[in-house]
C-alpha cells in the first residue's frame, strides 16, 4: 500500500483549517440544504436550474470537506525548535533580495496553507525549495519559469 501523503503546516495553519472545516460542516452545509429544499418546491426537477446549481454546489462542498478532513488527518505540524535561528525552514519567514531589487519577505508554509498574496509561499514552490536549509548571508540560485536568479538571504525570523 502506498504511503499516505503528509501535509506539513504551521500550528496556525492547522487551526485555520479546523475553523474552515467547522464552517463548511455547519453553516455552509445548512445553507445548501435550504437552497435544495426551496428549489425542490418549484416542482419538476428535470428542468429546474436552481435545483441543479444547488446540487452541484453541494457536491463541491462535500469534496472540499473531504479534502480538508484529509489534510487535517495527515497534518504534520512543523516544529522549528531544533533548527538554527538563521536557517530557512518551513514555518519561518525569510527576507531575500535579488541584485539591487527591493527585498522580498515570505513565510514558508506547507502547500495546504500557501497564499502568495498574504506573503505565504508553499514549501513545494521553486523559491522555497531553493532557500530551505540555507542561512542568512548566503546567495542561493533559484530556478524559476523565467530562468535562474541569484538571491541573497538577508534575514530569517
Amino acid at each position: 500500500m502506498a504511503e499516505e501523503k503528509t501535509f506539513p503546516m504551521t500550528l496556525e495553519g492547522k487551526e485555520k483549517l479546523e475553523v474552515e472545516l467547522e464552517e463548511l460542516r455547519t453553516t455552509k452545509r445548512a445553507e445548501i440544504i435550504e437552497r435544495i429544499k426551496i428549489a425542490r418546491s418549484f416542482g419538476d426537477l428535470s428542468e429546474n436550474s436552481e435545483y441543479e446549481a444547488a446540487k452541484n454546489e453541494q457536491s463541491m462542498l462535500e469534496g472540499r470537506i473531504k479534502e480538508v478532513e484529509n489534510m487535517l488527518n495527515h497534518a504534520e505540524i512543523i516544529d522549528n525548535g531544533s533548527i538554527a535561528t538563521d536557517e530557512v525552514a518551513i514555518g519561518k519567514t525569510v527576507v531575500f533580495q535579488e541584485d539591487d531589487d527591493e527585498p522580498e519577505t515570505y513565510q514558508i508554509v506547507g502547500a495546504a496553507e500557501a497564499d502568495p498574496f498574504a506573503g505565504k509561499i508553499s514549501n513545494e514552490s521553486p523559491i522555497a525549495q531553493s532557500l530551505v536549509g540555507h542561512k542568512v548571508g548566503e546567495t542561493v540560485s533559484v530556478e524559476t519559469p523565467g530562468g535562474e536568479m541569484q538571491v541573497k538571504i538577508i534575514e530569517v525570523k
